[in-house]
């Protein structure tokens, strides 16, 4: 029976290996069972080759040539992958699986078609009978040019892994939870979906045939009357489109033009790659986020799916997108081949796919072309400028130099500091006109600065440096702009000029997460706390999975006193991110903050059995079993780490020897840390945070005066009406200083002045902190808890 559209020999292909027939029949029971369900799916009749017989013409002659002029000619080619499938020596793989693929490509309608939904899918439609080893995966995604898709006939238990057969004894006990008869449903409704599509192909949408117009003829009539009544009409249409119209064209639906992009396969066999397969996603991700007219999801966030199992729709929901684009990447020698795929994540239809196989040298027209047709796809609005930005030319020429900046960016990502500054240098070695490089090797200088890092010495004036570099090869580049507004933020705390760089990049690029965030970070620190939280809200939006965003956000709600609000968003967090261990800490706190019950914060937190011990003996000030496990709990171990910041762990020994009293130990580890403290100072003369440390161990050793003399130089360095977090801070450090030598009238008016401001002060602290046993008892300091818990029943 031939093909239900001309010049095709059949409708379907069935493609298997023998072997996974002649023991069961499971294929021959397969097509048995799917042409009863086509023959209820469709008015007409379907072809179906399906060679049941090992001697057939096409597999006794191998004459592949003369073959695929007949029996493969169909519409819809559906393999039978199996264990046994996958093989490149087999025939049914490179006569009949590979051989199709190559000639619907070249046929009228091509391999991927466009169904009536819009979504674009392939003619090769896979039944899949085994869980398949992660080589086979590879070697039919390689071939297919994307992301394996199948209709699965699969048994599933406790060490099994067997095709589906039409009559099991107890179908729920599958693993997969899926019934064959429905599966063989699923296939018969695709492969209508893929026919109908087909038939469409050559009819322009919307067009009707001449012949179907008949027009019927009528009486003549008093035309003065007819124009009468048709202006009347003219006259009546033009008021109500004046007033309905408009309103009609509001009510319209936008389309949905958000996109995820998922880590690309590494299928170069050679896991060092990963790197390379991950940077062609950032490069990709890089064009994208210059589109005002889409929302693109950032990398930190896709990347928390990396090898992950979950289908895309759930993928989909958790980043808030209506498409992924998927892919993999093999590269192999001076050649790379890099497919992608964009999916509809509602109905898991492709909308579009390409394969690309390219020299090195010409991987940046691949991330533009991908770039492009995703814009494309999603309907979204170019501008010149963007369209611009897309097609830009390559950041370098130089393929050692691009390496050498692609490791970089792996390194940076997984904040491993000096291995990202070692490869962007080497890359600028290579191109000294790479100011890509220049720009993130800048940005990585200001944040080891801020952190206080000693891998490097003098990272301001390197930062500085760079950010000169890079402005003199490139101004308009927007990665320059972010990192030279970063180092407005954390080196010179110049913010007005931070923040106009960053509206400039809102402009550039509106879907760059970290615009918003750091613009969040500046407005939080000039005590706008209410827009700081609406912006970091926007930069969640954009990278929905980004720990940092949340546990930022938590630090805001709680200096503002909104506790509720601190818990949930962190339980949100933890719901998304659930082995991030700040979370639970946070809670922790935010609990604590808000009733001062230490029995209640624990039981919130879902701390872990050590960390809960640690605030158990601090808060009910056991403080020598507390040092004791200090100095044995090895994640507490930060000796050699802390060394290089403001609060070594020296300090926090001598901030527990000083609360549980003995004098002695106190001294020693103060002025241990006082000799480190002040040869940091020596290396930065003005900086707040090493100033208030310094204060508090000098108070501490007993030296009083010159404790409060530290403590206010980092107030002076650090003024609340300068910056009201890091302020606030500062504020609280000299409170403490003042409680440490006993100006206690000084401590009480700190503190009511902290709890008047947003601060990370709380009621809940002066319950319970060690650090207030000294005042607790005072009658103003009573009073002050009182009134300050009166005014949050109030809040």
């Amino acid at each position: 029976m031939p093909s239900i559209l001309p010049g095709f020999e059949y409708d379907i292909f069935i493609s298997y290996r023998q072997k996974d027939n002649k023991h069961d029949g499971w294929v021959t029971e397969f097509v048995d069972h799917l042409k009863g369900e086509l023959e209820a799916t469709f008015k007409e009749d379907i072809s179906i080759y399906f060679d049941e017989n090992p001697h057939d013409g096409l597999l006794e002659t191998h004459n592949v040539g003369k073959s695929l002029e007949t029996k493969l000619k169909c519409l819809i080619f559906i393999p039978i992958i199996s264990q046994t499938y996958c093989d490149p020596k087999s025939f049914a793989w490179q006569q009949e699986f590979c051989a199709f693929n190559q000639l619907a490509k070249s046929d009228p309608f091509g391999r991927d078609i466009r169904l009536a939904s819009g979504n674009v899918t392939s003619r090769i439609l896979p039944v899949k009978i085994h869980d398949l080893d992660p080589e086979d995966k590879a070697l039919l995604e390689n071939e297919l040019g994307g992301v394996l898709r199948c209709i699965e006939f699969i048994y599933k238990t406790a060490g099994v892994n067997r095709p589906l057969r039409a009559h099991e004894d107890h179908p729920q006990d599958n693993l997969n939870k899926t019934y064959y008869r429905d599966q063989v449903n699923k296939v018969a409704n695709a492969v209508k979906e893929i026919i109908t599509g087909i038939k469409r192909h050559d009819q322009p949408d919307g067009e009707v045939s001449k012949e179907g117009i008949k027009v019927r003829s009528q009486k003549p009539k008093n035309r003065k009357a007819g124009i009468a009544i048709v202006s009347v009409l003219a006259l009546a249409l033009i008021v109500l489109g004046y007033f309905f119209i408009p309103e009609l064209l509001k009510s319209s639906e936008p389309v949905d033009k958000s996109i995820a992009v998922l880590p690309f396969l590494n299928l170069s066999n050679d896991p060092e790659q990963e790197y390379f397969s991950d940077g062609m996603v950032d490069e990709i991700l890089d064009r994208l986020v210059k589109v005002g007219d889409l929302k693109v999801i950032s990398r930190t966030s896709s990347m928390q799916y990396k090898n992950t199992k979950l289908p895309l729709k759930e993928i989909a929901r958790e980043l808030g997108v209506s498409a992924i684009l998927e892919g993999s990447v093999r590269k192999v020698g001076n050649t790379v081949r890099i497919t992608a795929q964009l999916i509809d994540a509602k109905s898991g239809f492709h909308l579009w796919s390409d394969k690309y196989d390219r020299d090195l040298s010409d991987v940046f027209s691949i991330q533009s072309e991908v770039a492009q047709n995703v814009a494309r796809e999603l309907k979204a609005k170019l501008t010149k400028k963007e369209n611009d930005q897309i097609k830009s030319a390559p950041p370098t020429t130089d393929q050692l130099a691009y390496n050498f900046y692609l490791k970089g960016n792996d390194y940076f990502s997984k904040g491993e500091w000096s291995l990202a500054l070692e490869m962007y240098t080497k890359a600028i070695q290579e191109d000294s006109l790479f100011a890509t490089a220049f720009a993130k090797r800048a940005k990585t200088y200001s944040i080891l600065y801020w952190t206080k890092n000693e891998l490097i010495k003098n990272p301001y004036l390197k930062a500085k440096e760079d950010i000169k570099k890079g402005l003199q090869l490139n101004p308009a580049l927007s990665e320059l702009k972010l990192a030279q507004a970063i180092s407005y933020y954390h080196l010179d705390r110049e913010y007005d000029k931070a923040l106009k760089i960053l509206d400039e990049l809102k402009k550039e690029a509106p879907n760059l997460a970290d615009v918003y965030a750091y613009t969040a970070f500046i407005w939080k620190r000039q005590g706008k706390s209410e827009a700081a939280a609406n912006e970091l809200k926007h930069a969640m939006q954009l990278d929905p999975l980004n720990a940092g965003y949340f546990l930022y956000l938590s630090y805001l709600y709680e200096s503002i006193k909104q506790f509720d609000n601190t818990i949930e968003l962190l339980k949100t967090g933890l719901s998304y991110i659930p082995d991030f261990r700040k979370f639970n800490l946070q809670i922790f706190y935010a609990c604590l903050d808000k009733t001062g019950d230490l029995t209640a914060a624990l039981n919130e937190s879902g701390l872990r059995e050590d960390e809960v011990q640690y605030q158990v003996y601090y808060y009910t000030s056991q403080f020598n079993k507390l040092i004791e496990f200090i100095r044995q709990d090895t994640t507490i171990q930060r000796d050699k780490d802390m060394q290089d910041t403001y609060e070594p762990k020296i300090f926090e020994l001598g901030l527990i020897y000083y609360l549980s009293g003995n004098k002695t130990l106190c001294k020693i580890y103060a002025d241990s840390a006082i000799a480190h403290l002040k040869s940091k100072i020596e290396e930065i003369p003005n900086d707040d945070r090493f100033y208030a440390t310094l204060g508090k161990c000098y108070a501490f050793s007993g030296n009083d005066k010159q404790a409060i003399a530290c403590g206010k130089k980092a107030v002076t360095l650090m003024p609340v009406i300068l910056d009201a977090n890091n302020g606030a801070s500062k504020e609280r450090d000299l409170m403490e200083i003042y409680i440490f030598t006993g100006n206690n009238d000084l401590a009480l008016d700190k503190i009511e002045y902290l709890l008047s401001i947003p601060s990370d002060l709380s009621v809940g602290q002066l319950m319970i902190d060690p650090i207030f046993d000294k005042i607790r008892n005072l009658p103003r300091f009573q009073k002050i808890i009182e009134s300050a818990r009166k005014e949050m029943k109030v809040n």
